[in-house]
């Protein structure tokens, strides 16, 4: 087995791993809940005191609650491997089918996120960069820190307000079409985008105060090309490892800002999960959430060599 072949295997082997802990915690966390499936079950249909014990008993034994916590813990993780998170009390049907119902919507809108956050990004930490003024300069660098101190769900009031109801530019609720990404997108992108341009910002001004770019202005290259064809390159690795560490948190806003555009996505289902104490559609979500990003920051990963083809040498020098 080669360098790359080793070297994505422990990355899958990390990532089943953070998989595992985070279907384990979830499992822990709801046990220790004082409610169970049968109880909300119970609960749900009304007044539930003249439900005799022997169909509660019943009941217990078809979800396996009256097994010792290690069996009940067995019987989940196996059926968890196998893409069975058993059915939705409050929904009804399997919880594998809602989460997969869901998830397009907010993957969907989490990449279209991630794109304007580097997009932005990038484009603010290069001006900042590229800019003679200094007046400029401290302006765009201190534009991050005040978009990172915005509420997300503030953000999206404001954008709401101003480009829905005055310039009627774009949609405010719904999943019809791309422009009813463009707000939701923007609002989850502002923080994300703000501390991808703080990190980049100051790596560029390291890159740039490096002995190949003396070298390469002796050589007679422009200013704007060993910005953006050398120095970029080097300083934007930090950056990717940062929007892959932030799909997590933009997976976790979309709960929010689902909520806030009225989209039907995978936050709006863990609300209601939530709220109504759907436990099996909860721990579904939680491990699907776990694994969607184990997969973006695998792919981040392997995008390195495409960035900065030194990396792959290493590695195989490692090797």
């Amino acid at each position: 087995m080669g360098a790359p072949a080793r070297y994505v295997a422990g990355r899958l082997a990390q990532g089943a791993v953070v998989i595992w802990a985070a279907f384990t915690v979830t499992f822990v966390i709801l046990y220790l809940l004082p409610s169970d499936p049968v109880s909300i079950m119970l609960s749900q249909g009304g007044d539930s005191t003249g439900v005799s014990e022997e169909a509660e008993s019943r009941l217990r034994a078809e979800f396996g609650l009256d097994q010792p916590v290690l069996v009940q813990y067995a019987t989940a993780l196996w059926r968890a491997l196998h893409g069975d998170f058993g059915d939705s009390i409050t929904l009804g049907g399997a919880v594998i089918g809602h989460i997969l119902q869901a998830l397009p919507q907010t993957v969907l809108l989490t990449a279209v996120t991630a794109v304007i956050a580097v997009a932005g990004g990038v484009g603010l930490a290069v001006a900042a960069s590229a800019t003679r003024s200094r007046t400029l300069r401290r302006v765009l660098t201190n534009l991050p820190s005040v978009a990172v101190s915005l509420p997300s769900f503030w953000v999206g009031m404001v954008l709401i307000q101003l480009f829905s109801f005055r310039l009627h530019l774009f949609p405010a609720l719904g999943n019809g079409g791309f422009a009813t990404l463009v707000l939701p997108a923007v609002t989850l992108a502002v923080p994300t985008g703000a501390v991808v341009a703080q990190v980049l910002y100051n790596n560029l001004s390291g890159a740039l105060r490096q002995a190949f770019v003396e070298v390469l202005r002796a050589k007679g290259l422009s200013e704007r090309r060993i910005l953006l064809g050398h120095a970029l390159r080097v300083a934007v690795l930090p950056a990717l490892t940062l929007v892959g560490m932030n799909i997590a948190a933009m997976l976790a806003g979309a709960i929010v800002i689902e909520t806030v555009f009225g989209r039907s996505g995978l936050g709006r289902l863990t609300e209601a999960a939530v709220s109504e104490q759907d436990i099996p559609l909860v721990q579904g979500v939680v491990v699907v959430s776990a694994a969607v990003f184990v997969l973006v920051n695998l792919v981040v990963d392997l995008l390195y060599p495409l960035v900065d083809p030194r990396i792959s040498h290493r590695a195989t020098a490692a090797s």
